[in-house]
């Protein structure tokens, strides 16, 4: 409805005659105001008409009131105005919009919680909270339901230990950050994927390949960053809970508070039990193994002028244990057992600089770490213990003022004291194994930005020098063309390294009777990552689409392989040259169906070898395909979410030891196996009610340990070939509440 403004401008008119009322008529256009000439002012009772002149005036004999006057002018919408006789006696200003101005519209948008990163010239994807939210989504292990570039596997059948890999590798090749501090590493790898709620993740990006020099030397088959809530952004209070019908319970509390006007804080709270004791297939081992996790972090963010500070810390401390039903460890038995206890506290800030030249920056990271984990597997006992130290100077700046051209360079240094110690390696023996290592690594970068409208390149490099093994030169290239306005075609290239640590690395394999024969001198693995990706956006019925395709190498120089293929009763660890590679191809569709509809389909082809036993075969417990089909579902007034996931795991290549009678055998392949998940979720102004299950189709394998009568004696005792879940159908149910700040 247009706005007709009256204004009083002349009280009363000398020779103001009663009969006749009067005024001028303005018009708006392009937020200008100015008098119109040749509005047609009509009276709807007499039905008479006059003409306003060029100053817009008009005056108007009438005897009959009220009146309704209408205004008439081409290229303004028409207005209409009820005269009385109190109206009569006043001077009129009537004011016409131009009919070029568009009424008032509300735009209603949804965000986009998973895809690629348009903007970015590296191929990340991002997984926000709302698909976080798909599944129940715990802890980190159980954050990539929906993904399949990332895999989380269990590692064996009695810790229950869960990693992560990419491109078919190991998830130590894999860099993981926490907000571009690296995390995850040392002696977390193998147990620290439960030490992060999912409920406190905001987003999570995963960079596939090699990614910028900025973060490091140790990017070989990707990056995984994750973004915590932010103090200034996150919820007054939340809370959420969850248990299972195995008995699983979880609590996690996290909210924001206010220092100062430019201080602001937010802290985080997670515990977790699990005590039953469940052994669905009967074969006298817990099919979940116990556990207690504990898990705090506090942080705080200061914005100034010219200043902006994070600081943190972040602690847990975590036990597992499994084994033989009735094995407790505050209780001395003769049952087989596994004990898991891990300690963690480190400290991080980031600091920016805003210089008055607003096209240059500095930052500085800064992270402190102490790691303990103690970890029983039968009679072999492994202790260690991690100490590590790291900063990073970044120093950024646009070229000529120009955002064409960018430069980042810096200074990186890392202090890592990590020991690890093994008692028992092979059973009934005094053997021991002891590796402890000191690393001091310093190292400069630079890396250059190229952007221009179609064409995005990044050459970075870096020189660090390692205490242990010298120089190392790490170069990366990256890119992006765009080929049409909705067609993407990104590459990248670069070499990465890493120092194995052996025994964490590798820990689950404990859990068996075999022997380790280790490589006595240690030596570094090196690899090259190339590849590229196309992203299509397509629309049907006006909703963006996307189809991607992604196609990556690594091809390693140097590669520390686990070769259970040699014998069956000993594992060899043995450092190879030029031959182990991996190569991953992954296609995934994202249709927009509805509003309310989505759906996502993709398929992934991993193809992961090296010379196991002097030929080359297939990396065991590694799926060559596998599919993944998702469809989501909101309603429109927002208080139902739903959706549901089929995995479909391909073939994996076995030991050598079938798991059926011990018998050795050679390259035995698992079946194809389905998983189903699904959740419900009901929105209640700030309560989330939700209720889901996992492996809907109930699929269990029924031997999960190879001769489990004799764990101490036997001769092919294996808890390590757990290719797909170990108990049945998991249902769940969960509370969330979230009281948000309040905004000024």
């Amino acid at each position: 409805m247009k706005t007709i403004l009256l204004s009083l401008f002349i009280a009363f008119s000398f020779n103001y005659c009663f009969s006749q009322f009067q005024g001028v008529v303005y018009g708006i256009e392009n937020n200008k105001k100015s008098p119109l000439f040749g509005v047609t002012v009509k009276s709807i009772t007499s039905k008479n008409a006059i003409i306003t002149s060029e100053d817009g005036s008009f005056a108007f004999n009438n005897n009959h009131y009220p009146d309704t006057l209408v205004f008439l002018a081409i290229g303004y919408y028409p207005d209409t105005l009820i005269v009385t006789v109190e109206l009569s006696k006043i001077a009129l200003s009537i004011t016409l919009y131009s009919d070029q101005m568009i009424e008032e519209v509300v735009i209603t948008a949804r965000k986009n919680d998973y895809g690629v990163l348009k903007l970015k010239t590296l191929n990340v994807e991002t997984i926000g909270e709302g698909e976080i939210r798909k599944a129940a989504c715990c802890n980190l292990s159980e954050a990539f339901q929906t993904n399949t570039s990332v895999d989380v596997t269990i590692t064996d059948a009695v810790s229950g230990a869960k990693k992560i890999s990419m491109m078919g590798l190991d998830g130590v090749y894999a860099q993981i950050q926490l907000e571009n501090i690296p995390y995850l590493r040392g002696l977390e790898s193998s147990f620290g994927l439960s030490s992060i709620p999912g409920t406190w993740i905001e987003s999570i990006q995963i960079t596939k390949g090699t990614g910028s020099v900025v973060n490091g030397y140790e990017s070989m088959a990707g990056l995984i960053n994750l973004e915590l809530k932010k103090p200034d952004k996150m919820e007054k209070l939340f809370f959420n809970a969850y248990v299972n019908h195995f008995g699983r319970s979880e609590l996690n509390f996290d909210g924001s508070y206010k220092l100062r006007e430019k201080i602001s804080g937010g802290w985080f709270v997670h515990g977790s039990t699990f005590q039953n004791e469940i052994d669905q297939n009967k074969d006298g081992f817990r099919d979940i193994n116990n556990s207690k996790n504990f898990s705090v972090l506090n942080r705080w963010k200061y914005e100034g002028k010219k200043m902006v500070v994070f600081l943190g810390i972040n602690a847990y401390r975590q036990n597992k244990f499994g084994g033989q039903v009735g094995y407790s460890p505050s209780v001395q038995t003769n049952l087989y057992g596994s004990n898991v206890n891990a300690n963690h506290i480190d400290a991080f800030a980031k600091t920016g600089f805003m210089f008055k030249n607003t096209n240059r920056s500095l930052g500085i990271v800064y992270n402190l770490k102490y790691q303990t984990t103690d970890a029983l597997f039968g009679v072999r006992n492994f202790s260690g213990i991690e100490k590590r130290a790291y900063i990073n100077t970044i120093y950024e700046e646009k070229i000529g003022g120009s955002s064409e051209h960018i430069l980042k360079t810096g200074a990186s240094f890392v202090y890592s004291d990590i020991s690890q110690n093994l008692d028992s390696l092979i059973p009934f023996t005094s053997s021991q194994i002891h590796l402890n290592r000191v690393e001091f690594i310093s190292g400069l970068y630079a890396e250059y930005s190229l952007q221009k409208t179609r064409l995005s390149t990044v050459f970075g490099a870096r020189v660090d020098y390692n205490s242990l093994f010298g120089i190392q030169v790490t170069p990366r290239l990256y890119g992006k063309y765009k080929i049409t306005e909705n067609i993407d075609f990104r590459f990248t290239g670069g070499k990465g390294f890493r120092t194995p640590n052996v025994i964490i690395d590798n820990i689950s394999l404990l859990a068996s009777s075999r022997k380790w024969f280790i490589d006595s001198k240690a030596q570094q693995e090196i690899s090259w990552n190339y590849g590229g990706s196309i992203v299509y956006d397509f629309f049907i019925k006006k909703r963006k689409n996307t189809f991607t395709l992604d196609l990556y190498r690594t091809q390693f120089v140097n590669q520390l392989i686990v070769d259970r293929d040699i014998s069956i009763d000993a594992i060899y660890f043995r450092n190879i040259q030029n031959q182990s590679f991996s190569n991953t191809l992954q296609a995934e569709l994202n249709l927009s169906i509805s509003q309310s509809f989505d759906f996502r389909v993709t398929y992934k082809h991993i193809d992961v070898q090296a010379p196991f036993n002097n030929q080359m075969r297939q990396q065991v417990m590694v799926q060559k395909n596998k599919w993944l089909t998702n469809l989501s579902y909101r309603s429109k007034n927002k208080k139902w979410e739903a959706n549901c996931s089929l995995i479909l795991n391909g073939k994996m290549r076995m030991t050598m030891v079938s798991l059926s009678n011990g018998i050795e055998t050679k390259n035995s392949q698992t079946p194809m196996y389905p998983i189903i998940n699904g959740q419900v979720t009901y929105i209640y102004k700030k309560w989330d009610f939700y209720i889901g299950g996992e492996n809907l189709g109930n699929f269990k394998i029924k031997y999960t340990i190879v001769d489990p009568q004799n764990p101490f004696t036997g001769a092919y005792f294996d808890a390590t070939c757990a290719w797909a879940p170990v108990f049945g159908t998991v249902v769940y149910g969960g509370i969330r509440y979230k009281l948000k700040q309040q905004k000024h």
